[in-house]
């Protein structure tokens, strides 16, 4: 067995090992009994049923032989290589006499043959030979299992990396479309909470009709925007529409006070682009400048290709006061929508992506967005 806490083999061997090593024995033990049957017996001229029957008994002795042999050598397998070698090439000199009598009293018993005992030594060294080339086929498949062994280990350690890594992958996907649901769903009730006080204020007027009209603009809104993950892109025609449906309601707040101005190249128009990206923008821009002038404000739009790049420019005339150079920098209190949208680009694009903030000296904010020009698969 193989301990996968410290990469050493047990004492006690698998199935698979016992399998294999039954094999070598049969192999072993048989070939050299074939062998010397054909180098031996046939060569001196002693084909008969006795010589043959000792040829192959002598097999089935070096089996039974081998057996605690290999026990020592599995019991002894972790010791250091040193003391192992030692106790494994005395092991193989004991049974390897042990196997020389044995083989040259099955002969004297067999044949009735006498004198053989002054040619022990001979038996003796070819018996030390072939326990010898015995223990080296014995470690050349045990460290052949370890190999084997150790190459599933890091298979099995590779395929467990992969399976963790792919869990730590959904993990993180999980949790950054919850962080982008997060920045995208917290903008909603801050513009739910205007829209509903511009009705409010509407019925109290005594103008139903207008209050209608913002209710249906506000339900249509709410639907596009339950119905689209903020994680998914979609082309830059079907935000813009989702805007005006927005930019809408607002005009239906401010009238004429809000002006409009968009400046979009056709071939920007396929691009794909984050769901409801500019509605927050356009948010700031209208909370900030359009509600602030009493005259109102215009708010422009600009969408170009350029350089595999998307550029688009969302910008507002301001509420009319004038910014000094000092805070031309400032986000001047426009921080929730534009630090979502910040986060929501990071998130989807990583440093892929630009996004410069610019206050004009009238107090207009312009916002530059640049994020790499793709197309959907439809459009491609």
């Amino acid at each position: 067995m193989f301990d996968k806490t410290n990469n050493r083999i047990w004492s006690l061997p698998t199935n698979a090992h016992i399998v294999q090593f039954w094999y070598m024995q049969g192999v072993f033990w048989f070939g050299l009994s074939v062998i010397s049957f054909f180098t031996l017996t046939v060569w001196y001229h002693q084909v008969s049923l006795l010589h043959v029957g000792h040829t192959f008994l002598q097999g089935v002795f070096g089996v039974l032989l081998s057996l605690p042999l290999y026990l020592i050598f599995m019991r002894t397998w972790e010791l250091p290589w040193l003391k192992r070698g030692v106790i494994a090439f005395s092991s193989v000199l004991v049974f390897s006499a042990c196997w020389t009598l044995l083989r040259m009293l099955m002969f004297i018993w067999l044949t009735a043959e006498q004198g053989i005992w002054q040619d022990f030594g001979g038996w003796y060294f070819g018996s030390i030979f072939i326990f010898l080339c015995w223990s080296f086929l014995f470690h050349g498949i045990r460290y052949y299992q370890l190999l084997q062994f150790e190459h599933q280990q890091m298979l099995e350690a590779e395929a467990s990396t992969r399976k963790q890594q792919l869990k730590v992958i959904q993990a993180q996907n999980i949790a950054r479309a919850a962080q982008l649901k997060m920045l995208r769903y917290q903008l909603n009730p801050h513009f739910l909470c205007n829209t509903l006080n511009a009705i409010n204020a509407l019925i109290e007027v005594e103008e139903p009709d207008k209050a209608q009209k913002m209710t249906v603009q506000l339900s249509q809104f709410l639907r596009y925007s339950l119905d689209n993950n903020p994680d998914v892109k979609i082309p830059l025609a079907q935000e813009f529409k989702a805007l005006v449906l927005y930019l809408d309601i607002e005009k239906t707040r401010f009238g004429n006070r809000l002006q409009l101005a968009f400046s979009i190249e056709e071939r920007a128009k396929a691009a794909l682009v984050p769901s409801l990206l500019l509605q927050p923008l356009v948010e700031n821009s209208i909370k900030y400048a359009i509600a602030k002038s009493e005259a109102g404000g215009t708010i422009s739009l600009a969408a170009r290709v350029e350089d595999f790049s998307l550029y688009l420019t969302l910008s507002d005339s301001g509420a009319g006061n004038k910014v000094a150079s000092s805070k031309i920098k400032s986000t001047n209190g426009r921080g929730v929508g534009l630090h979502n949208t910040i986060e929501r680009l990071k998130n989807l694009y990583e440093a892929s992506y630009s996004f410069d903030l610019d206050f004009q000296p009238s107090g207009g904010l312009v916002a530059k967005i640049r994020i790499p020009f793709e197309l959907s698969n439809t459009n491609n």
